[in-house]
């Protein structure tokens, strides 16, 4: 077992048996040797756990922990509490990494003396892949937190090295949510003194395709409250003026997920933030959705509504646009 090595890499495990080798296989890859593997099998009921094992078998550097199902955010701080590099960084179990990326972002940790490194991305789609970079436009915390926040900046953990005791010193964890859990801790540790710095490099594959069980995939009521939980802890947090529009695009994104959500009454939607339907009003698409699921709302067709709302203006108007370039 490697003792105190440089870096750590963690991955939360869950229905992951036809890809988590891609993703191990390209970490065991890495041109710096230095690393030990987490990898946290959180109660999934595939043959994922057992892969696991087999990996840690063949490579002392790899460790495994089994866990009752308790949701990604719970997977990561379990890696995180069983971390012993000096940086760590996260993988997703269906996404690969290119072979130098720990050598690289290791070097510029050292370099920079951070305490965090941004790097770039792709998004790999069936038939493409987009280089995503993700330059800050100045390498303060206050600057990077409004930008995560407004959603110009990504919030993974997958393209942040970040020192470890970076985690204990603030007492920063993962909170038991199932969405945002990731940009939650980003942006909390942000609100301390930390040393960031930016490689304009990307090493990490974001799988758009291959997972149809991402919880990214699906609206639920969980995923709403998740996400109304990340934006009163930040509000309560975030007093200064330079944070309430990120705060306020939050509660758009939070409002605009809960169309999808089954569950989620109209009377629910008006209530969710607000101070921000007049401003959802304003635009002249969510009036004429609106005003047509009020009345069928009206009439008992709640759901209906919704079906009709996701294939009219999710389905049939952009595609509409990009026909007759609208």
């Amino acid at each position: 077992m490697v003792k105190n090595p440089k870096v750590s890499v963690i991955v939360p495990v869950f229905k992951a048996e036809k890809y988590l080798h891609r993703c191990v296989d390209s970490i065991i890859a890495q041109t710096f040797k230095d690393w030990e593997l987490l990898l946290v099998d959180d109660g999934s009921p595939d043959n994922s756990g057992k892969l696991c094992d087999e990996y840690a078998q063949k490579d002392n550097r790899i460790k495994v922990f089994h866990k009752e199902n308790g949701g990604v955010s719970s997977a990561r701080q379990m890696g995180l509490d069983n971390a012993t590099g000096e940086y760590t960084i996260h993988a997703d179990p269906d996404d690969w990494v290119e072979p130098t990326m720990l050598e690289e972002l290791y070097a510029k940790a050292i370099e920079d003396k951070a305490d965090m490194v941004i790097c770039d991305y792709y998004e790999v789609y069936t038939y493409k892949q987009n280089y995503i970079q993700q330059k800050p436009l100045f390498l303060d915390g206050e600057t990077i937190l409004q930008q995560l926040l407004e959603g110009s900046l990504h919030g993974s953990l997958w393209n942040k090295l970040i020192k470890r005791n970076c985690y204990n010193k603030y007492k920063v964890h993962f909170p038991s949510v199932i969405t945002w859990e990731d940009l939650f801790v980003v942006c909390d540790l942000l609100l301390n003194d930390i040393r960031i710095t930016y490689l304009n490099k990307a090493f990490y594959h974001y799988d758009m395709f291959s997972n149809t069980s991402s919880i990214t995939r699906f609206k639920k009521i969980k995923n709403i409250e998740s996400q109304v939980f990340f934006i009163e802890y930040f509000e309560a947090k975030l007093k200064e003026d330079k944070y309430k529009k990120g705060l306020f695009s939050r509660k758009l994104a939070t409002k605009e997920l809960s169309w999808f959500v089954p569950e989620f009454s109209y009377k629910q939607f008006v209530s969710l933030f607000p101070e921000t339907n007049d401003f959802y009003l304003s635009k002249k698409k969510n009036i004429r959705s609106l005003s047509f699921y009020i009345r069928l709302s009206l009439l008992g067709f709640d759901q209906f509504s919704k079906f009709l709302y996701k294939i009219i203006c999710v389905i049939m108007i952009p595609f509409i646009k990009r026909m007759f370039k609208i």
